[in-house]
């Protein structure tokens, strides 16, 4: 396959990604949303399709690595580093159009969310959910934060770091051992499927500290679209936490990749 193709087949894919998967946190977390505190069971299978439906659509094109950890495993176990910033680049950008693309289409909900005073606080709104809304200000994540990136329920930089490095090294032994198509070098048809589960499984067993972001992309792309966006008191970005989710999964991928070529070739 060729640059192009791969750097086309990654953006389409990595944004599809995001669309949905974004989607799913803002049909559950934003008011005036018909699912909203629809639950994480919901964010859980909504990312899992999200994935299924990412992967069919670019596997032609790129192999559908959608992910910097996965491309990275890949080319440990192949040892091939020719087209890992060209997957990387498509990945990064793909991931942030599918953050505007959330935006675009919770534009309405974004507004009243933000708008509201029980959720962002000020004058008239409950002690408690100004309370709230304070606190998340002054962690550096704004109301809205976890529409397009991952956040810790408990701030332990080493915990937080190793759910991602462990959620990221069962993805990844997943795919090298039953997601590849072929030629080895992205997923299959059948891998798709396993891979969407597997995230499923690592979200609702290993989701719950950091909101499992597995995929530097999938959190460093919407993060840097919700510090751009005009959005009404949308708070900070936790660009403190930013470098968690990207590295986490990067060693986890690592790691999975070694333990790959000693057990499994």
């Amino acid at each position: 396959m060729s640059s192009s193709d791969i750097f086309i087949g990654e953006t389409i894919g990595t944004a599809i990604l995001i669309l949905l998967g974004g989607g799913v946190c803002a049909a559950v977390t934003l008011k005036a949303s018909k699912a909203r505190n629809a639950g994480w069971l919901a964010i859980t299978f909504g990312w899992g399709f999200a994935v299924l439906t990412a992967v069919y659509t670019s596997a032609p094109l790129s192999g559908a690595h959608l992910n910097p950890a996965v491309t990275l495993a890949l080319a440990i176990k192949d040892n091939d580093w020719s087209n890992v910033a060209t997957y990387w680049g498509g990945q990064v950008l793909g991931a942030m159009i599918g953050a505007a693309l959330v935006w675009v289409a919770y534009y309405g909900q974004f507004h009243a969310h933000l708008t509201d005073k029980e959720i962002v606080g000020g004058p008239g709104a409950q002690d408690t959910a100004a309370a709230k809304a304070i606190e998340a200000r002054e962690k550096g994540a704004g109301p809205v934060l976890g529409v397009f990136s991952t956040g810790p329920e408990i701030r332990n930089a080493v915990q937080n770091l190793a759910t991602e490095i462990l959620g990221t090294i069962v993805l990844v032994l997943a795919v090298l051992t039953q997601g590849l198509n072929d030629n080895g070098n992205g997923l299959g048809t059948l891998g798709a499927l396993i891979t969407a589960l597997v995230v499923v499984g690592i979200g609702l067993s290993l989701g719950g500290p950091t909101g499992y972001a597995i995929n530097p992309a999938r959190d460093l792309g919407p993060r840097i679209v919700h510090a751009l966006l005009p959005l009404p008191n949308k708070g900070g970005s936790d660009w403190g936490y930013a470098w968690i989710p990207v590295v986490g999964p990067l060693i986890g991928a690592a790691i999975a990749a070694g333990i790959y070529k000693v057990a499994f070739v």
